[in-house]
């Protein structure tokens, strides 16, 4: 018993750790989905349109990455939120420079259903989330 008792010592932080990363995820999925110039919800459910799913979907798993290595490499939960909030900005900076500078018809090509874009803009956004938490180990 004692050694149960021992384990669930550390649910405190737990609870609090996953709490804030679900609030960062909720977040970020709401500002990814401001600043792109569709709407992947109604892409996705009305139309059913696997681009912008691949995509969405990319960008959530790239952004996840990134937060994972800030809670695991963290001092407290105050440097895992700072951390957490500067991964964020990271993450829709990187899908503003394919999109603005790299690939301009990207979006186009996504709200059309070019599942290929949607491929490029998903696993572009997991590439950059690896880079992004490899960077926040310290």
């Amino acid at each position: 018993m004692e050694a149960l008792i021992s384990s669930l010592s550390g649910l405190g932080p737990f609870l609090l750790y996953f709490s804030l990363s679900i609030l960062m995820l909720l977040l970020f999925k709401w500002l990814y989905v401001f600043v792109t110039p569709y709407d992947e919800w109604k892409l996705i459910k009305e139309h059913q349109n696997l681009a912008a799913a691949i995509a969405l979907v990319g960008a959530v798993v790239g952004f996840s990455l990134a937060v994972a290595s800030a809670a695991a490499n963290s001092v407290s939960l105050l440097d895992f939120a700072v951390w957490g909030i500067i991964a964020l900005f990271a993450q829709l900076l990187a899908f503003a420079l394919v999109r603005l500078v790299f690939l301009p018809k990207i979006a186009e090509r996504i709200n059309e259903g070019q599942v290929s874009a949607g491929a490029v803009v998903g696993g572009l956004s997991v590439a950059v989330g690896l880079l992004n938490a490899a960077c926040i180990t310290y």
